[in-house]
């Protein structure tokens, strides 16, 4: 599983909810702290990668966080004026106002237009080696198809031509499983499980792009074996005699660790009705669900991330600097 720091590129989607941006900073973290350059996108520009950097604030160029990791968010308007200067060798300072708002309304009216810019920015990052890997923050699961796909949609729709050009780099980099990947987040429930399995199937046949991984986060530990779980069974039928030696909270105690231990369990059951359903899948049958454990807090920022990095290290068998 390591090669999964071994891709150019890793796109991180995932249900809306489950963690998504947390993980994306944390594989950065990881890559950066066993030595390789790194860079990681916010996509939809929301800020929420900043927060669990610890930054105050994250714009179009990248800001180095920490050794080896650098972070930025993604901007279309930055991205056209990038995309003129490098490919069009068009000089534009400031605000490219007037062009701005041609481009808008040419991208509201033809798909993929908007997306294939902040797509090729990254593209050009990967193809000019700027970085080891880039951590992409994506789009959740209902919309990463169209974003990671723009350059398939604008390369069958113009089949000749400098957009073709431009369009075919970028797709012989996004369609190389050993270039490029996509980890799916989900936790262990029902609809993020269901979801994952969803999106699965349409990446590969919509966006030319091949998952790497799944990444199951805020996974509950195990609190009791078998033999403990004859324990807890044999408590339950003693609690008036615990309850007078230990007090009032005895029955809590022992409910508390009854429901969470349920709740593992049904957890448990939803992560391997995911992998039967990728094992039905030739494409799929080989994938790796990837576990980080609960942290049991919803607080984002810095030591969070840390965290997940240091239980996405353990799982990845990777030595941290």
């Amino acid at each position: 599983m390591t090669a999964l720091l071994d891709l150019d590129m890793l796109w991180v989607t995932g249900k809306g909810g489950v963690g998504k941006t947390s993980i994306a900073a944390a594989v950065a973290d990881v890559a950066a702290r066993s030595g390789r350059r790194t860079l990681v996108c916010e996509m939809d520009a929301k800020g929420a990668l900043a927060a669990a950097l610890g930054e105050d604030d994250l714009g179009f160029e990248p800001t180095e966080v920490s050794p080896n990791l650098h972070a930025m968010t993604m901007s279309t308007e930055d991205a056209l004026r990038e995309y003129l200067r490098l490919f069009v060798k068009i000089p534009l300072i400031g605000r490219i106002g007037p062009l701005a708002k041609t481009f808008d309304f040419v991208a509201d009216a033809a798909p993929g237009v908007k997306e294939i810019l902040g797509v090729g920015k990254l593209c050009f990052e990967v193809r000019e080696q700027h970085y080891d890997l880039v951590v992409i923050d994506a789009e959740a699961s209902g919309h990463i198809v169209s974003q990671i796909g723009a350059p398939k949609v604008i390369a069958d729709l113009v089949q000749v031509g400098l957009v073709r050009d431009q369009t075919q780099w970028m797709l012989d980099i996004l369609n190389d499983p050993a270039r490029t990947g996509v980890a799916v987040v989900t936790t262990p429930e029902e609809m993020p499980v269901t979801e994952s399995a969803e999106l699965l199937q349409r990446l590969t046949a919509e966006t030319g792009a091949h998952a790497s991984a799944v990444i199951a986060n805020r996974v509950l530990p195990m609190l009791f074996d078998r033999r403990e779980q004859v324990v807890v069974e044999q408590l339950e039928s003693a609690l008036p005699t615990l309850t007078a030696a230990i007090g009032p909270g005895a029955p809590m105690v022992l409910e508390a660790a009854r429901l969470t231990d349920a709740r593992r369990r049904t957890g448990a059951e939803h992560l391997r009705w995911l992998q039967t359903e990728l094992q039905r899948d030739a494409i799929h049958a080989d994938l790796p669900i990837i576990t980080v454990p609960e942290l049991f807090s919803r607080a984002p920022g810095r030591r969070v991330v840390s965290l997940i990095a240091d239980g996405l290290a353990e799982e990845l068998d990777v030595e941290l600097g």
